[in-house]
């Protein structure tokens, strides 16, 4: 097979999972650099209304994005279990009925989006000086969703098969074309956040294309299709299985955002605008997260396929303690610069002051949050999903909305964000609960390896 993939069956466990994870981080970077270009130019031409739109207007694209990339989720955890298995017959038949999936899906998507944006985001109380950019930013995004979910579509078969470089380079493509749009389109041509969107959705399907041209070229035996209107039965009920409860779990918890955002709304757009400003270091702070997910799922994936259950016990409490670890360090460096990053973005006192408390909040706790989903995606790399499906929407629904309404009720609503590390302990604890204590878990990591 090709020499850029990470084989998780065989070396150093924690260097094949950095060397995996890496990229994936600088790809973050990346994406945290574009659109934290957004917001610096949004922020320095528009003004903190169309900053308040942004932030909020996030939240319905991802309550219909997110089915389709959990679906993305179950693609890569099939191939990472073929590629364990050796099983190339099954990895091209994966790659069809994704294709497939892609088409069937995204454009009726890019559609509904479009018309029930109004209804969205009226759900989600945007108040009236920041409703028609708003408006005006979520539908041009969803016009693009078909992008978004060709890209991680295409970045999950790659992820499954050990090569985590390739979505770095993608993503530098479009950071570079994202950048010089967003210049263009909001700085010289005045477009507002019409013209963000639309640099982002550009930016978009120029990494769906490229992620195209690479698997094409550099893995020709996967016979790659551009287009197609084939898939395979028994490939798509599989994808089915395990992608469908991760992907209605992902889209029932950005709903669950949405909700969250109803919340932080109320408190006006001055509040909006500085949890906005905050996504910026919020999001370089969890970089590891992300990264070392990743690398648990495929490590688990690739491991389960070969049936190298001795690897998998070695690996299964290293790797989401090193997420934690490090998601940890990073909190806590990002809580000491975070006055100097924020003041880039706003000069406002109220803004600057909400931002710094949630940023403070957040950090603090989100090594927590580290390893709730180090342990998630371990379990789901191994197929068995309907747990942490359940988990993860109890720590939203049962524990993190409640307690944001009670502080909102009955304390202070700016200091909503108290909800997060009350939620992430809620979920921490369970999963460390589901290694210890359930049958099925016991059961995968008690087989006995095939030599």
């Amino acid at each position: 097979m090709n020499s850029k993939k990470i084989d998780m069956t065989a070396g150093p466990i924690m260097k094949n999972v950095f060397l995996f994870a890496i990229p994936i981080i600088f790809g973050n970077v990346l994406q945290q650099l574009y659109t934290t270009v957004d917001t610096l130019v949004i922020g320095k031409y528009c003004g903190k209304t169309s900053l308040a739109a942004v932030g909020t207007s996030s939240q319905p694209v991802e309550v219909f994005l997110c089915i389709f990339l959990g679906i993305g989720s179950g693609v890569s955890i099939l191939v990472s279990q073929s590629i364990g298995s050796k099983d190339s017959r099954r990895i091209i038949h994966l790659c069809k009925t994704s294709v497939f999936f892609i088409f069937v899906c995204g454009i009726p998507l890019s559609v509904l989006g479009y018309l029930a944006s109004p209804f969205l985001l009226k759900f989600m109380g945007v108040p009236a000086d920041t409703w028609n950019a708003a408006l005006t930013y979520t539908r041009i995004i969803f016009l693009g969703t078909i992008g978004s979910l060709g890209y991680n579509m295409n970045a999950g078969i790659l992820r499954g098969m050990g090569d985590s470089k390739a979505s770095l380079w993608f993503l530098i493509a479009s950071g570079i074309v994202n950048v010089i749009l967003d210049i263009v389109f909001v700085a010289l041509l005045k477009m507002d956040v019409g013209g963000a969107a639309l640099a982002t959705i550009i930016a978009m399907f120029v990494s769906w294309c490229i992620s195209i041209l690479y698997i094409r070229n550099k893995f020709r035996e996967l016979d790659f299709p551009v287009f197609s209107l084939h898939f395979y039965a028994a490939e798509l009920r599989a994808i089915l299985t395990i992608g469908l409860p991760i992907g209605l779990n992902n889209s029932l918890y950005s709903f669950g955002h949405m909700a969250m955002q109803t919340m932080i709304n109320a408190q006006g757009s001055t509040f909006m605008a500085g949890l906005s400003v905050t996504g910026r270091i919020t999001g370089c702070s969890n970089i590891a997260i992300t990264a070392l997910s990743s690398a648990a799922t495929t490590f688990s994936g690739q491991n389960f396929g070969a049936r190298n259950i001795e690897r998998l016990r070695k690996g299964y409490i290293k790797i989401p303690v090193v997420s934690a670890m490090i998601t940890l360090a990073f909190g806590l460096f990002f809580i000491a610069v975070r006055m100097p990053i924020l003041r880039v973005f706003s000069a406002d006192t109220e803004v600057l002051m909400y931002a710094s408390r949630y940023v403070i909040i957040t950090l603090l706790s989100q090594w927590m949050f580290a390893l709730f989903n180090g342990i998630m995606c371990f379990v789901n790399g191994v197929g068995l999903v309907k747990y942490t499906t359940v988990i993860n929407l109890l720590m939203l629904w049962a524990v993190r909305i409640p307690s944001g309404y009670l502080i909102m009720k009955f304390f202070d609503g700016t200091f909503i964000m108290l909800c997060f590390p009350i939620s992430f302990a809620f979920g921490m604890f369970c999963m460390i609960g589901y290694y210890l204590f359930s049958p099925k878990w016991k059961a995968v990591i008690q087989q006995k390896s095939v030599s």
